[in-house]
Order: structure tokens, then C-alpha cells, then sequence
């Protein structure tokens, strides 16, 4: 009985081990951030007889480690911070089941084998990755507990996805890479403000400024919100304008409807919390931030925009 119960006991612990693993990765958020690579990878193909699996796979997984990686190195980073907060406390660092040893040596291992899997599509691709991690471990990490401007810089490496996705079909930067980036990172303003103002009082206890205004949840925080939500309508309906020369005409009669409406909905809860500053609205954008980009996305793709 002993001998089975220390087995038993030992494949708990070894399981508990991998989920904190899996925990220090956050790799359902990464899944969703390979979603928009994934999509730019199929919006850059001419054609659909031109996908290569292998690439493909690359790209996945390649953005997949270099993502989780961040995400570890970030809670090595933050390990102080995060037992102080309600949302963070149970985090593997943070609660020491892990030691910061073996997650540094886990983010290193996962984020160089990410890269060499992202550089095998071409130089640009394994650039990218690199860029996306510093600037959101080395750069966008301290300065969450320095200044608001936090934002803006974390959302340059949460827009390079879909850019990267492109890239690794094309391997050059271009009109068409740049309005995704573009979308990405206008649509991280309203979507992370809206969780910021959620959970702002559990992000004070650490110290975290990630509103826009330093004060929290005031009507200045409200009003740049909204005017960031509501500028998601003319930024969708961009490749619309016949900016890229490829694009149908008919596509448009259906794409910019769809997009302008996408982006309509998304300002409306936004519009209301700026009149009413209440907690509801801003639940309501956040869950409205996660449907714009993945349709968006997908309407760009069907749509061949």
C-alpha cells in the first residue's frame, strides 16, 4: 500500500509539475495569439495550392514557444508583483512552485527553440519573433509600474502576429503587413483598457498604472477609450478603400458593411462607458474586443482584402 500510494503520489506531483509549466507559458493565450499569425500566413497565399505545411508548422509552433517564452520571462520579471494581486498570487513563480531557475531555463529553452523553428522560414520571421520578445520582456514588463505609456508600447510586439504570419510567406515588409499590424495594434488599446478598468484595484496593489490616465478609472481613462473603440471603424474598413490593387470591387460591397458594422458594435459599449463609467460596459468591450479581431481577421482573409 505505501509503495503504491508513493507512486500515485509521485505522478501527481509529476502532473502538477507539468501544468505549472504549462501555466508559466500561458499557452491558451499564446494559442490565440499563433490564431492571428496563422491568419496572416493565409491572407499573404495567392493561392491556396501554395500552403506548405511545413512551413506553416514552423510558424506555429515557432510563435508558439517565442509567445510562451514572453509570457515566462515576464512572470519570472513580475514574481514580486504578482503575489500581491488577487489575479496573480497563484501564479507558478509567484507561489514558488517553480523556481526561477527552472523557469528561466524553461523560457530560455522554449524561446530559442521558437526562434531557430521562426528563422528556417527567413530572416525577417526569426527578426520579428526576437523583437516581439524583448520589447514586450525587457521594455514594456518594467514599465507597467512606471507610467501608463505602458500601453502603447506593448502594443507594438501584441501586433507583430499577423504581420509575422505574412512575412513568413513573402519574407519582405509591405502595404498589406502593415494595415494588419496596424489593426492589431489600434484594437489592443480598447480590448486591454477595457480589462485594465475591470481590474484596475487588483493592478494598484502592485502598482501597475495601465489605464490611461495615472488616476485610474476617471473620465479621461472613459473618453480615450472610447475615441480608440470608435476609431476601430475607419481603421477595419481601410483595405476597403482600394488601397491594395487586388482587391474586388464586388468584395467590398459585402466587406465594408461587415467591417464598418464590426467596428460600429465595438464603439458602442465603449461610447457608453464614457457616459456612464460603469463596470458593465467595460465587461461588455472587453467581451466585444474578442469577437472584433478574429472576425475582422477572417473577413479579411474570405474577402481576399
Amino acid at each position: 500500500m505505501t509503495k503504491d500510494t508513493d507512486i500515485t503520489n509521485q505522478e501527481i506531483l509529476q502532473v502538477s509539475k507539468v501544468q505549472d509549466f504549462i501555466a508559466l507559458g500561458k499557452f491558451r493565450l499564446a494559442s490565440l495569439v499563433v490564431f492571428s499569425a496563422a491568419l496572416g500566413y493565409l491572407i499573404a497565399l495567392e493561392e491556396i495550392s501554395l500552403f506548405n505545411w511545413v512551413n506553416f508548422s514552423l510558424l506555429i509552433i515557432g510563435g508558439f514557444l517565442v509567445t510562451g517564452a514572453s509570457n515566462a520571462y515576464n512572470q519570472v520579471w513580475e514574481r514580486n508583483l504578482d503575489i500581491k494581486m488577487d489575479r496573480t498570487k497563484n501564479r507558478p513563480v509567484a507561489a514558488q512552485r517553480l523556481s526561477v531557475t527552472e523557469a528561466l531555463i524553461f523560457a530560455t529553452v522554449i524561446g530559442l527553440v521558437g526562434e531557430i523553428c521562426l528563422i528556417q522560414l527567413n530572416f525577417l520571421s526569426g527578426v520579428l519573433g526576437f523583437l516581439a520578445m524583448f520589447l514586450y520582456v525587457m521594455i514594456y514588463t518594467p514599465m507597467k509600474t512606471i507610467s501608463p505609456v505602458a500601453v502603447f508600447i506593448g502594443a507594438f510586439p501584441g501586433s507583430i502576429p499577423p504581420m509575422l504570419g505574412y512575412i513568413a510567406v513573402t519574407g519582405e515588409f509591405g502595404l498589406v503587413p502593415g494595415i494588419l499590424f496596424l489593426t492589431q495594434f489600434f484594437w489592443q488599446f480598447p480590448h486591454f483598457w477595457a480589462i485594465a478598468w475591470k481590474i484596475n484595484d487588483d493592478y494598484a496593489k502592485a502598482g501597475f498604472k495601465l489605464l490611461p490616465s495615472a488616476q485610474g478609472r476617471t473620465k479621461a481613462s472613459a473618453f480615450q477609450i472610447f475615441i480608440y473603440s470608435a476609431a476601430m471603424i475607419p481603421i477595419g474598413i481601410l483595405p476597403c478603400i482600394q488601397i491594395l490593387p487586388d482587391v474586388d470591387p464586388i468584395c467590398n460591397i459585402y466587406a465594408m458593411p461587415l467591417l464598418g458594422g464590426l467596428g460600429f458594435l465595438f464603439a458602442i459599449p465603449g461610447y457608453k462607458l464614457y457616459k456612464t463609467m460603469e463596470m458593465k460596459y467595460a465587461k461588455q468591450l472587453m467581451f466585444a474586443s474578442f469577437i472584433y479581431l478574429p472576425v475582422a481577421q477572417l473577413a479579411y482573409y474570405f474577402f481576399k482584402l
